[in-house]
């Protein structure tokens, strides 16, 4: 089953402007921009046979040419990385089963994350989009209510069915929960990974759709789909004691970097 890795990068944020572009120290002092970085994340995924960066932004696509990356350049015209996504795969000419949005803001994504979300689309043969979802212990929740606490935006929590059908996804941590809980402890909420795969008819379709109005408040693209009667398939992963992070604002730099230097990642 052919897969292509997209990551969509555009340059314009209303929380921080040129987030690709920001460089990142890891292990060893050694500097590598967002972009760059997830880049090489999608590299290690097992099983992708073609990884690209879309982008609108020539400073984007300059720095991505310059360490080794296939370019695709798309309209400047969409509202998410799904729309991007769905553009890029059009522009080379579809072709592929499955289609894999590895964010470029999340550098710190385990390649088995999105192994392990490939093989869960594949074995649901119904399903037309499917994401990661990993369960919080008590050190990753207290983190998104500190951030919440603090007016940021932190992490993305995810609701879902018995049969992993998502129930909603909410920039609030979901569902409540009031007690306290040691931060090794396992705890009832699960930190959406903003990763995605679609098959090609579900993501076509998708750009043609209306932003609905969960979409709108939550700023979540993801949403589209739930609201126009498309179900998305909850994948649940394991961190197998990797540290996960996405940068959402300039204040995540240095706990990325501290992540990074932790686990020895250059």
């Amino acid at each position: 089953m052919s897969v292509l890795i997209v990551i969509p990068a555009r340059y314009p944020s209303t929380r921080y402007p040129g987030k690709p572009l920001v460089p990142l120290r890891g292990a060893g002092g050694v500097s590598r921009t967002l972009i760059e970085r997830s880049w090489l994340a999608a590299r290690s995924v097992s099983g992708a046979d073609r990884v690209v960066v879309a982008t609108d932004d020539d400073r984007i696509a300059d720095a991505a040419t310059g360490f080794g990356a296939e370019v695709v350049m798309t309209s400047d015209k969409w509202r998410n990385g799904t729309e991007r996504v769905a553009e890029a795969h059009a522009a080379l000419g579809g072709g592929y089963e499955i289609v894999v949005n590895l964010q470029g803001d999340a550098p710190l994504t385990p390649h088995w994350f999105v192994e392990d979300l490939i093989t869960g689309l594949r074995d649901a043969p119904r399903a037309g989009v499917a994401t990661p979802v990993l369960r919080c212990d008590g050190a990753a929740l207290n983190g998104f209510l500190a951030d919440r606490r603090a007016g940021r935006v932190g992490g993305t929590t995810a609701v879902f069915a018995a049969d992993r059908t998502a129930l909603y996804f909410s920039k609030e941590v979901v569902p409540f929960t009031d007690r306290a809980y040691d931060d090794a402890e396992m705890t009832p909420v699960f930190h959406h990974v903003g990763v995605y795969a679609y098959r090609p008819d579900a993501l076509s379709a998708y750009p043609d759709w209306p932003v609905g109005p969960l979409e709108e408040l939550e700023g979540l693209e993801q949403l589209r789909f739930m609201e126009n009667g498309r179900k998305v398939l909850c994948v649940e992963v394991e961190a197998r004691g990797r540290q996960f992070w996405e940068l959402n604002n300039p204040a995540d730099v240095p706990r990325l970097e501290t992540m990074m230097a932790e686990m020895g990642l250059e």
